[in-house]
């Protein structure tokens, strides 16, 4: 009769074990993850994920006031977060980041701007902050933390946050289908030449992604209506969404992918190409 009981107990922990490892989608114990543009949308979704999943998360934003939200926020999951206050579309804050950053196993770039204007209303000086921020703040971070990884020898994984603007041209957006064209095939490239090192890269590319200011710039109908008949899902993304596949990919579940762009889009770019 005992002997039944104690089996009985060893089923249950046992059932509750596999429950309890089927609900983490994945674990990151042990790792180092920066983030860019940590502070709001995706990059605090992200942030939050990771420090569920075990990562020491080191947050990277231009605002101090989205990175004491995000900390206290973070805090619930014991010490694991790093903040650091920078503009990545300055080189030398780019070096500082990295130095203060320490070693990292994962990178995340998702800083990003939209400066939204017709082609023949689009400043220079436009063009050239949504080119820095989007594409030359990405080659220069990247560049210096995979240095690192490559002298650790034992490689890692960056995602880069992309667009489906990278493929389809929209309506007022030249700089920013420009920078984040030019972000996919860096992407492709990166992957190329830091595959011998055990060097994963990838891009996720989503749609318009409910965040506070997806929410704000395309909430009026006559905006949002053409935009939904093109995504055959019929809706638009929220960032817990986009973070999964982010996550996906710094994962080692996908140990054998790199190179890829992939949509997060509900079809829109299957229906589109």
């Amino acid at each position: 009769m005992t002997t039944n009981l104690n089996k009985g107990k060893k089923k249950i922990v046992l059932l509750f074990s596999i429950s309890n490892t089927m609900s983490q989608k994945f674990s990151f114990a042990g790792k180092r993850v920066l983030v860019t543009g940590a502070g709001k949308g995706i990059g605090r979704q992200v942030c939050i994920d990771l420090a569920k999943s075990g990562a020491f998360v080191i947050a990277v934003s231009r605002t101090e006031d989205d990175l004491i939200s995000l900390r206290k926020e973070l805090d619930k999951f014991g010490p694991c977060c790093q903040t650091i206050l920078a503009d990545i579309e300055d080189f030398k804050s780019i070096k500082q980041v990295a130095q203060k950053a320490g070693d990292v196993d994962l990178l995340v770039n998702n800083a990003g701007v939209a400066k939204l204007q017709p082609f023949l209303e689009l400043s220079v000086e436009d063009w050239d902050t949504t080119l820095n921020v989007n594409l030359r703040s990405v080659f220069l971070l990247s560049q210096v933390i995979c240095k690192g990884m490559v002298s650790r020898g034992k490689g890692g994984a960056v995602v880069n946050v992309s667009s489906q603007a990278s493929v389809i041209a929209l309506d007022k957006h030249v700089a920013y289908c420009a920078s984040k064209g030019g972000l996919d095939q860096l992407t492709r490239s990166m992957a190329l030449e830091l595959g011998k090192h055990n060097i994963r890269v990838n891009s996720v590319n989503p749609t318009v992604v409910l965040t506070d200011m997806g929410k704000k710039n395309w909430s009026a109908p006559h905006v949002a209506e053409p935009m939904l008949k093109k995504i055959p899902l019929g809706r638009f993304a929220i960032p817990s969404e986009v973070s999964d596949s982010i996550l996906y990919l710094l994962s080692d579940n996908a140990s054998m992918v790199s190179g890829v762009t992939l949509p997060v889009d509900g079809g829109f770019l299957a229906s589109r190409l």
